[in-house]
């Protein structure tokens, strides 16, 4: 991985969350980018390609399984592993991320952001 940045895409609408994420990746050497609703977060996944993304279910605009399922059917974006990061822990909620085709799904209430980031790195290894 030489010098090339890992770029992780936030999809999230809570800042003060959001800027936790960020400054915890940044910190372990990661190039954070977000976007704070869905339709956002979908517009910068096209167009910066990153290489992995974390995407809030409950958001304006555009809910993250909409998000996910526009990503996973677009040619460019349907390889960028994806993780749903949300307070919906439900059974069914996990189910549907899965189905649509996340790589992984955690509830945020239960995780520090320094465990979002090994779940990360795991994932990308």
């Amino acid at each position: 991985m030489a010098n090339k940045k890992i770029k992780v895409l936030i999809v999230e609408d809570e800042e003060m969350l959001v800027n936790m994420y960020i400054s915890k990746f940044e910190k372990e050497g990661f190039e954070p980018m977000k976007a704070s609703n869905g339709k956002a977060g979908l517009e910068l996944a096209q167009k910066e390609n990153p290489d992995i993304i974390l995407l809030d279910v409950i958001m304006p605009e555009m809910d993250g399984f909409m998000v996910l399922r526009e990503l996973k059917s677009g040619t460019k974006t349907k390889n960028i592993p994806i993780i749903m990061l949300t307070n919906l822990g439900q059974d069914e909620d996990i189910k549907k991320g899965n189905e649509l085709g996340a790589k992984d799904y955690l509830v945020k209430a239960n995780l520090t952001p320094a465990q979002v980031v090994d779940k990360v790195k795991e994932i990308l290894k």
